[in-house]
């Protein structure tokens, strides 16, 4: 594949650069989609070639643990679309927020994480970065105080999601990096909730963003990607330790990435207007205790979100009122809702973390995380809106006794 520059520049719309940017303007064999390079290992032609990629750089590829063309033009949109300077690609978002914090810290390093952040992150800093010598402090959401006094001589970095899973609070991206500013600390923010259209992280000074590339941005429910962007010379930092881990993304993975994107500026809009839309009627039903959605008036994070974000994405955490069997007849009414984990596709899924994400946890475990009995997290899809209410309304009244 040849070299070039992007025919589409930053100063085309998100929505045409999702189409278009990242591409060659010489494409192999004239292919309008960028093809699939289903191959682990690159050929050289003579030993001259050889020396030119070893001694003089020349662009090329040598084995799929350190580049291919379908992943290279994923790579180039997805920086693109963040407005990052570089970007890099792993097979999962959990090995994009695992290699990135072990690229970062050194044994005696220390680093601060909110407690709001998802549970694997959480137990990763928890249990395994004490065994290369990596202190983590886990502050509570929101109190900035708190993660001021957290920080030490030795703290390399600041860790949090925004929007977190499931209460979808949102970080003061302002008064984090007037902090990290102040201690000379990095920051890393996982954005996967808003995706690059609802919420540019690195426009407000952030270092570093990461996103389950599962979730909206491929959009389909059939991938496995993680993807971490910002500054060049941090993410070469972060390509020298992924290529010695070797969590690669393949190549199909790619293909199917880029396919997603295309379309995913649509998608998440048409979501967005959705998920605002259920929750305002989940904010009004009777059966419903709260609701828990960035752009609602009531969430206590409205004000930063409306500053912050352009949209409040597409998921809806709320109480349902009653017990666990209520919440139990609740999801068994359910018929156009998928009962799955994830969130960011095309169909509408619902999660109940008391039984699916936290089933090992005793109540009171739970309670302490704020993950009650009748805690759902709803993922609105592209399904027709009044479908969607439909079916959580009817739901909501056959659960009753």
């Amino acid at each position: 594949m040849g070299k070039g520059k992007d025919k589409f520049k930053p100063r085309s719309s998100l929505a045409t650069r999702a189409v278009h940017a990242g591409e060659y303007p010489k494409r192999y064999a004239d292919s309008l989609t960028t093809p699939i390079f289903q191959t682990s290992t690159y050929t050289f032609r003579d030993s001259k070639e050889i020396e030119e990629y070893t001694k003089n750089n020349k662009e090329r590829y040598e084995y799929g643990r350190y580049g291919n063309p379908t992943e290279k033009i994923a790579e180039r949109r997805l920086a693109d679309l963040e407005g990052a300077e570089e970007c890099v690609l792993f097979s999962s978002g959990m090995n994009a927020i695992t290699t990135t914090i072990l690229a970062l810290v050194h044994s005696g390093d220390h680093m601060v994480i909110t407690d709001d952040s998802y549970k694997k992150t959480l137990e990763f800093c928890k249990l395994y970065l004490k065994r290369f010598g990596v202190e983590c402090s886990i502050v509570p959401f929101g109190d900035y105080d708190a993660l001021e006094g957290a920080i030490k001589e030795n703290t390399r970095f600041i860790f949090s999601e925004s929007p977190t899973n499931p209460y979808l609070n949102v970080f003061d991206l302002v008064k984090i990096k007037e902090i990290a500013t102040k201690y000379n600390l990095l920051t890393l923010i996982d954005s996967t909730f808003a995706t690059p259209l609802n919420q540019r992280p690195l426009e407000f000074g952030m270092d570093l963003v990461i996103h389950s590339a599962t979730k909206y941005l491929a959009g389909h429910n059939d991938i496995l990607a993680g993807v971490v962007l910002g500054r060049s010379e941090l993410i070469e930092e972060i390509k020298d330790l992924h290529r010695s881990l070797g969590g690669v993304i393949d190549p199909h993975c790619c293909y199917l990435l880029l396919r997603g994107l295309k379309t995913f500026p649509l998608r998440v809009a048409r979501q967005n207007e959705s998920a605002l839309k259920v929750a305002r009627f989940l904010e009004k039903h009777p059966d419903i205790d709260r609701v828990y959605y960035p752009l609602l008036e009531s969430h206590r994070h409205y004000t930063i979100a409306k500053e912050q974000m352009k949209g409040g994405g597409g998921v809806v955490t709320f109480d349902i009122r009653g017990d666990l069997q209520r919440a139990r007849r609740f999801l068994d009414s359910l018929e156009l809702c998928y009962i799955a984990p994830s969130f960011g596709g095309v169909e509408t899924l619902i999660n109940h973390p008391a039984t699916v994400s936290y089933y090992n946890y005793t109540r009171e475990q739970r309670y302490e995380l704020g993950i009650t009995d009748t805690l759902f997290r709803l993922a609105v899809g592209i399904e027709d809106v009044d479908d969607i209410i439909e079916d959580v309304d009817s739901a909501l009244r056959k659960s009753r006794l």
